[in-house]
């Protein structure tokens, strides 16, 4: 391990070659029906922060190879990226389909993914969940031994990861290791009820430094060192764990975005044409005010009840009946696990029904799609939303919470926001709600939309400053600067 990590928070702080390590690959390559190979490029806060700074340092990046022509193109799992202007490697990890149900859709995501959004009624873990996840952390601690460079920095994303670096230093005794959780952690009671809690510290435990969006996250992982092991040493105001002759320093250190590349993609929209395309011409009076959701089908993300909170609202104020119009932008996901099948009817369900009692010929309330939206399609439909409604149950930051006062480029928009999702800690000017209070969701939603122009501008401003102050180019390096803050 290296334990005295000594570097500015700049673009010099970052190394001149590294090695990341993540689930979901930053390119692909897919055979379409005619087929052809072609590449599609990941979306994603990870992606978007992580793949500029491989092209200008270079090095390797090692993930699942997802793509069904991956391996066609790719010399021992290599392919160089990205394929017009070849800057690092791609090492991709080939993974069964037995492995993928097991890792991914098994431990990752029916056990850990609940537990740290603290909703442990949802975790099922059968034996073979752990024996795959263990197994596929395993292959990617190999790969990445056999592509690493003596001395080259090894990054771990996420919770999909959680073995490896333990796997990894085994091999590696004197690699520099780091692990970024971009999900919330939970406190030690929640924790508890993790199968394999102890072997999933003690995998963490390997990295030089582990990485998460807020403090709280930060504290909440040192509480549950502490509670499952009784040698380790825990600094709570250093934020190191030293355990085994091995000193871990855990950091606060939140994602942001590329505030240029949002900004600009908003001022060059078309604001009126996405406003026509999403809501549908018939439907698209620009006289009706836009309120605006957008999220993965993800039972974290509390949908439902943001729905029925309208339901509430245009209820009890019969006046904002045909005002507004609420825009719920939805994106399918890990449809392999029945409870995502299983919300995603349910906010269907929702929807439809309040369509049903309030719609009139010339007035839809929910405007619901799932179509695919391109970054510029998606900053124009900020742009053109008063408000935006991000009411999540738990989320380790959310990305959308900052993307939107940054398009805001008119000068124009509210945020309501989560009280427990972790971007309320670091944005400034958000009407905070609990999610779980739809009548407070339904009140918040209405200040939103009644807001005072002045008070309207100052928290507008307040918000981008605090995106800007988070902008994802600086996030690598404060990784590689423990200590240093945003």
């Amino acid at each position: 391990m290296v334990p005295g990590l000594s570097v500015n928070a700049n673009d010099g702080a970052v190394p001149d070659s590294l090695v990341i390590v993540s689930n979901r690959e930053p390119y692909s390559h897919e055979r379409t029906d005619d087929g052809e190979i072609r590449v599609q490029s990941a979306a994603g806060g990870l992606t978007s922060a992580l793949d500029p700074v491989m092209q200008s340092r270079g090095g390797t990046w090692v993930a699942w190879g997802s793509g069904d022509a991956d391996m066609d193109v790719a010399t021992n799992g290599v392919v160089e990226v990205p394929p017009s202007d070849p800057a690092y490697d791609l090492k991709r990890v080939p993974l069964s389909d037995e492995a993928v149900q097991g890792y991914y859709y098994g431990y990752a995501n029916q056990v850990l993914w609940p537990l740290c959004h603290e909703d442990t009624g949802r975790m099922w873990a059968e034996p073979a969940y752990w024996e795959q996840y263990r197994a596929v952390n395993g292959q990617f601690a190999e790969a990445v031994d056999a592509v690493a460079d003596v001395g080259q920095p090894v990054w771990f994303q996420d919770y999909h990861l959680g073995l490896a670096p333990r796997l990894l230093r085994e091999r590696r005794p004197e690699a520099m290791l780091l692990q970024f959780w971009h999900i919330p952690w939970p406190a030690p009671s929640v924790f508890r009820h993790c199968p394999h809690s102890d072997a999933l510290l003690d995998g963490l435990l390997a990295c030089d430094v582990i990485g998460f969006h807020t403090a709280g996250y930060a504290e909440q992982f040192l509480h549950c060192v502490d509670s499952a092991f009784s040698a380790a040493t825990i600094d709570t105001d250093a934020g190191t764990v030293t355990r085994n002759d091995e000193r871990t320093r855990v950091v606060a250190n939140p994602l942001g975005i590329d505030v240029e590349g949002v900004r600009d993609r908003a001022r060059t929209a078309d604001v009126g044409s996405i406003r026509d395309t999403v809501l549908g011409g018939s439907r698209s009076d620009t006289s009706i005010r836009l309120a605006l959701g957008v999220e993965r089908l993800d039972y974290s993300k509390g949908i439902p009840e943001r729905i029925e909170a309208l339901a509430h609202l245009w209820d009890r104020r019969p006046d904002l009946r045909g005002e507004f119009t609420y825009v719920q932008k939805a994106s399918r996901t890990r449809e392999g696990i029945a409870a995502y099948r299983r919300y995603r009817a349910d906010v269907v369900d929702a929807v439809e029904r309040v369509n049903d009692r309030f719609g009139t010929d010339d007035w839809q309330p929910i405007v619901y799609t799932e179509a695919t939206l391109d970054n510029e399609t998606l900053a124009g439909l900020y742009r053109a939303a008063e408000v935006m409604v991000v009411t999540p149950h738990r989320d380790g930051m959310n990305l959308v919470a900052h993307e939107y006062p940054v398009a805001c480029v008119d000068g124009d928009g509210a945020l309501v926001l989560s009280e427990l999702a972790g971007a309320a800690t670091h944005l400034d000017g958000a009407l905070t709600v609990n999610p779980h209070d739809i009548e407070a969701i339904a009140d918040t939603i209405e200040r939103a939309l009644k807001l005072e122009k002045s008070d309207r501008a100052d928290r507008l401003a307040r918000l981008q400053q605090s995106a800007e102050a988070l902008d994802s180019s600086q996030w690598v390096a404060r990784q590689f600067s423990p200590g240093q803050s945003p």
